[in-house]
């Protein structure tokens, strides 16, 4: 199949590399429209209590959660001067009502809470209409225009305008960085300056995708601004990476004398195997995101998986076109003499040494990774917050300026949402409508504090809870909101276990429901939301990368110990992430503030220390465990019981060996020369002594004929050549085997 594709390709490659350039420049914008349709949101369970609760503020209570923060401050005027207010009060007046929901001040709420302990600061909180990032963009400038104060503008929106601001700058400070790198190093491989600039060609295509790819799914999904930097990243490193195996491939093949055709072909039939079927695996396990109800990693696992096909078309239809056109004129602009078939080195001194004593490497390895590990046993999940950012972003210090200087957690308390039910005298009366996901509730006298006093009173009992509050009712649905607030860090294990507390404390008769929401209880909810499914994915992604493993190699021994390397390799590079990030060992050579928690996600965390997975995969597995296990099993490397190859020659993922060559009819013996009319002479003694004289034009058994011994006076008919038995392998088996040098390969067997 992929020598017919590769025929395909050669033949039209002027017509693909024409089609590649149009979608090229007519995508180009659609991925350019991305940067504001990115959501910092999608990490809730829509099924959790704090989801819920989420929802319920919003439509019950008619609030909303604040999208601004405006932080003013004076070094010498109070709050309570009536300068200040009228200060803060003719600013917010000139905000254009079509992008401002609602705003409250300390003047308006009179809360005692939004005013710092020093008296010489206050905030604004702003709720936006529509589309927020449009609406802020609209009222930001205005926001700042304060007479005589000191302005600070934070909050969600600000928040994440700021990350998406830092994470396109990266992304592209990145690039900067990496392709100049990059192109050094496929100079010093390749050592021409076309073969070197081919890969990265292809990995900017494929780069390309990944934005309009992202691009795509905002239209029927949220999409997260921290699948940017994952998606676009493993787009283009799995493209330079099958990239480097397709143009290897092609150049030996132009160098074994192939013409441009044959070599594409074969190129094709080798290489493009292999990275087809590692882009088949790659592009499955993401999906196993999919058994998460969270739509930011719903939306990582569809980015990926749909990134990772476009890097295989890539490097399977573009690059090969490409290598179809320039033929030898890859190797053009040669700049060095190159790495390609050199032996020995430092890698061959590596192998050899691994294969001399794989047991002392499998053990050496095996600890190595096992220590490495050891700091992902005391994890701690949490949320992604104003840290994310640098210490001098405006937004993390208005957040951290709130904290510190103003009630603590007075704008992100722990909402109790209680349902009461309440009748009159005793009779049921016709229900009114209810909220959603709670069960309706019978009219009768309106709900008030006095409904909830004795949960509240329990509440303030409970170890670090400073206030217990009633933060709004709903006579509709009968419930009153109460706000908890506590002097716990929201991220912190404490925090969360006072949440726990609160939904196992039990209710009076009255309560029909109880539900816990906020930012504290959204972190316990999506952790308990991760450890629950998490096992569901590992199955997931491990049953199909083991079949896809048996389905190419045959094997069941390989897929097991790949999935087991894979486990030691995962878990020693998020040992490595706990220990840096979390733990915060690297703070100060990387430059960030650690929480002492690694988001629950682990996305960014990922991606910011993919450089020592790779290292950590790369060198400890792929060059030091993998090499001396294979040596340690020999042949049972490819060891599959007889019942099942039947089963696997349906399944397997490589294209089928050509017929063998039928047997060559076997020569017609020689026909003897007729016999001499005329008799010879009868030799004398001394001729009779010397050894018979060979029979000259006859052979027996490759060597002269003799005359008399070998040939018979009277001719003889030639027998007809009989057709002997000839096996036809239509089925061989495939193993592994041990070379005489120490090493393994594939060899095909007859069963």
């Amino acid at each position: 199949m992929l020598e017919t594709a590769g025929r395909f390709v050669y033949r039209g490659r002027w017509t693909l590399l024409a089609l590649a350039l149009a979608v090229t420049v007519l995508v180009v914008p659609l991925g350019m429209e991305l940067s504001g349709r990115m959501a910092d949101g999608g990490f809730e369970d829509p099924r959790a209590d704090s989801t819920t609760s989420a929802r319920w503020n919003d439509d019950w209570y008619g609030g909303h959660a604040p999208d601004v923060v405006v932080l003013y401050r004076h070094p010498t005027v109070k709050v309570r001067d009536p300068r200040y207010k009228r200060a803060v009060h003719d600013s917010l007046r000139a905000l254009p009502g079509r992008h401002v929901r609602a705003m409250v001040t300390y003047w308006t709420s009179r809360s005692k809470k939004m005013v710092s302990a020093d008296g010489h600061a206050t905030y604004a909180v702003i709720t936006l209409k529509g589309d927020e990032q449009r609406a802020y963009a609209a009222v930001a400038a205005k926001l700042r225009d304060v007479d005589n104060l000191r302005v600070s503008v934070g909050g969600a929106v600000p928040l994440l305008k700021e990350l998406n601001d830092r994470t396109a700058a990266g992304l592209a400070r990145a690039g900067a960085v990496s392709m100049p790198v990059l192109l050094v190093l496929l100079v010093v491989v390749f050592g021409s300056l076309v073969a070197a600039g081919l890969p990265l060609v292809v990995g900017l295509l494929a780069a390309l995708g990944a934005l309009v790819l992202l691009r795509l799914l905002t239209e029927v999904t949220e999409v997260s601004v921290f699948s940017l930097n994952v998606v676009t990243m493993l787009g283009l490193g799995l493209a330079i990476d099958y990239s480097v195996f397709v143009l290897k491939a092609f150049r030996e093949a132009v160098a074994d004398g192939a013409s441009t055709e044959q070599a594409v072909v074969r190129t094709m039939a080798t290489a493009g195997r292999t990275v087809a079927f590692s882009g088949l695996t790659v592009a499955t396990a993401p999906l196993g995101l999919l058994v998460f109800p969270q739509t930011f990693l719903r939306s990582i696992g569809l980015g990926a998986a749909a990134v990772v096909l476009v890097a295989m078309a890539a490097a399977l239809i573009v690059l090969p076109a490409l290598l179809g056109v320039l033929g030898p004129r890859v190797n053009a602009l040669r700049l060095t003499l190159g790495l390609g078939r050199r032996d020995g080195g430092l890698w061959h001194a590596v192998a050899s040494s691994v294969l001399r004593r794989p047991v002392a490497y499998l053990v050496a390895v095996s600890v190595v990774l096992v220590a490495l590990a050891l700091p992902f046993l005391h994890v701690r999940f949490g949320n992604v917050d104003h840290r994310v950012l640098p210490a001098g972003s405006e937004g993390r210090r208005v957040a951290e300026t709130l904290d510190r200087d103003f009630a603590r957690n007075a704008m992100s308390p722990i909402d109790v949402h209680v349902l009461v039910e309440r009748s009159s005298d005793g009779e049921p009366a016709q229900a009114e409508p209810s909220g959603r996901e709670h069960t309706p509730i019978s009219a009768g006298p309106r709900v008030g504090p006095a409904d909830v006093r004795p949960l509240a009173a329990r509440l303030k009992r409970l170890p670090h809870v400073t206030a217990v509050e009633v933060a709004g009712m709903s006579q509709r649905n009968g419930a009153v909101r109460l706000a908890v607030r506590d002097d716990l860090d929201p991220l912190s294990e404490q925090a969360g276990a006072l949440v726990r507390a609160i939904r196992a404390m039990p209710t009076e008769p009255n309560i029909r429901r109880v539900v816990v929401g906020g930012d504290t209880a959204a972190r316990v909810d999506l952790q308990d939301s991760l450890v629950a499914r998490l096992p569901w994915m590992a199955l997931v992604v491990g049953s199909v990368t083991m079949v896809l493993l048996f389905a190419a190699f045959g094997s069941l021994v390989l897929p097991v110990k790949a999935l087991l390397m894979n486990v030691l390799s995962v878990g020693a590079s998020f040992g490595v992430i706990v220990w840096a990030f979390q733990d915060g060992h690297l703070a100060s050579v990387l430059g960030f503030t650690f929480a002492g928690s690694v988001e629950a996600t682990a996305t960014v965390l990922i991606l910011a220390v993919v450089f020592v997975a790779i290292v950590v995969d790369a060198t400890l597995v792929r060059a030091l465990l993998v090499p001396a296990s294979m040596r340690l099993l020999g042949g049972a490397n490819g060891w599959l019981p007889r019942s099942w190859r039947r089963f696997h020659r349906r399944v397997e993922l490589r294209d089928p060996a050509p017929p063998p060559a039928p047997p060559k009819p076997a020569p017609p013996p020689a026909r003897p020369p007729a016999r001499p009319l005329v008799p010879p002479a009868r030799p004398s003694a001394i001729e009779s002594a010397s050894p018979p004289a060979p029979s000259a034009g006859l052979t027996v058994n490759g060597r002269p004929a003799v005359f008399g011994a070998d040939t018979d006076p009277v001719p003889l008919p030639a027998e007809p050549a009989r057709p002997g038995w000839v096996r036809i392998r239509t089925s061989p088996a495939r193993v592994v085997r041990a070379d005489p040098d120490g090493g393994w390969t594939w060899a095909e067997v007859d069963e």
